[in-house]
């Protein structure tokens, strides 16, 4: 009898193993190896503002710097932000408020406001002026946007209206300097511009559309594009190798994307496409002992164990997310490498500018389907296209 008992406490005993053993394979969560990895600066933290566009366009540019072996450095962001907000609300006024003002923006502004107004170090124009350690613009945005409608709401506009919005920017992102000194040399914001030797025009932004067609410019249809900036249109299989060819090329890749989605977790560090359908628990111990339920898959799918079979993108199934508001332009990034997980599936190494706190201290990998379905545009040095490319795109 006793035999018996421990016979069965036994095979009790090495199946928990087993299963145990199991579970532990399916939860282990994802690995990476780096393929290729360009140089990138710190991850920044934009706290709460919605100024994504320009720690990420900023952040190619310092990364385009590294590149070129001129050092790190550190650019401000706010200084782009405040310059392109007096832009925004100039435009906003003369079409009567019919056109978004708000605190969003795209690639194409950071180098549109170097061009104009030049740019300076983050330690002289860090763009906290009021009270705050971070960037919080939840009080500035609102004060702004209530301006301009006032103004407009007049109808008739006087000649202070400027002066007065400069000063609501003065007050909450600091004065303008004229002149500074950056390590012992003495600059405007146009000749410590120049001294970075950036060529601006050489920053050209591409998307993968249907509604337009392949290989010409069109200007991008999304809310925060109020600078009517145009975009390159490529097929997705082109968008892919270009992204591809240009991180292999030494080259970091601004990404306009859409993080809303359950697959992105940045708790977890990973940004995935699941498919529902494929992935479960087939062939495991918990197979065996319990069939899933459908919901169970579905819960399977997103729990970010390293194991999820994503979807197969295709250019019509982006084209639906994009026409159907399913894929929105809600955040910018940028593209430092490519990794393969531990399946051998490509991801790609991304910079986020919500600090270091996160797994992998401010950056997280995102699957090549999620990058396939989930990009709005990107921004690279267009001196990262191959010759065919850039013949078909006339640059």
């Amino acid at each position: 009898m006793n035999r018996m008992l421990i016979l069965i406490a036994c095979v009790i005993f090495a199946s928990n193993l087993t299963f145990a053993q199991d579970a532990k394979e399916v939860n282990t969560g994802y690995s990476f190896t780096m393929l290729k990895e360009n140089a990138s600066t710190p991850a920044k933290d934009q706290y709460r503002s919605g100024t994504c566009w320009s720690f990420s366009g900023i952040g190619l540019l310092e990364s385009e710097l590294l590149k070129d072996g001129k050092g790190e450095y550190d650019l401000s962001e706010m200084w782009i932000v405040r310059h392109a907000y007096m832009e925004k609300a100039e435009r906003y006024i003369r079409f009567h408020g019919k056109i978004n003002f708000a605190a969003g923006g795209g690639f194409h502004d950071i180098t549109e406001m170097i061009k104009r107004y030049g740019i300076v170090p983050e330690e002289v124009y860090p763009g906290l002026n009021y009270g705050e350690k971070k960037h919080n613009h939840s009080e500035v945005d609102k004060v702004l946007e209530a301006f301009c409608n006032a103004i407009i709401s007049q109808k008739v506009l006087t000649t202070a209206w400027k002066e007065a919005f400069n000063s609501i920017l003065d007050a909450y992102f600091g004065k303008i300097p004229e002149n500074f000194t950056y390590k012992g040399v003495t600059y405007t914001p146009e000749t410590f511009a120049k001294s970075l030797g950036l060529n601006l025009d050489d920053y050209v932004e591409i998307g993968s559309f249907t509604h337009v067609p392949f290989y010409t410019s069109f200007i991008l249809e999304i809310p925060d594009n109020w600078l009517l900036g145009s975009v390159y249109n490529v097929p997705l299989d082109d968008m892919m190798q270009i992204i591809d060819n240009a991180i292999n090329n030494g080259y970091t890749v601004g990404w306009g994307s859409d993080v809303s989605e359950k697959g992105f977790s940045w708790k977890n560090g990973v940004a995935i496409i699941p498919d529902e359908e494929k992935t479960d628990l087939s062939g495991t111990e918990r197979d065996r002992w319990e069939k899933l339920t459908a919901a169970e898959k579905a819960k399977s799918a997103y729990s970010f164990d390293g194991n999820a079979k994503e979807k197969e993108i295709t250019q019509q199934l982006r084209q639906e997310a994009f026409d159907n508001y399913n894929t929105t332009d809600d955040h910018g990034m940028l593209i430092v490498g490519i990794a393969k997980d531990q399946h051998g599936n490509k991801f790609y190494k991304v910079k986020n500018s919500w600090g270091t706190e996160g797994k992998y201290n401010g950056y997280f990998y995102a699957s090549e389907a999620f990058v396939k379905y989930k990009t709005i545009d990107f921004m690279i040095n267009k001196n990262a296209l191959n010759k065919d490319m850039r013949k078909k795109l006339g640059l």
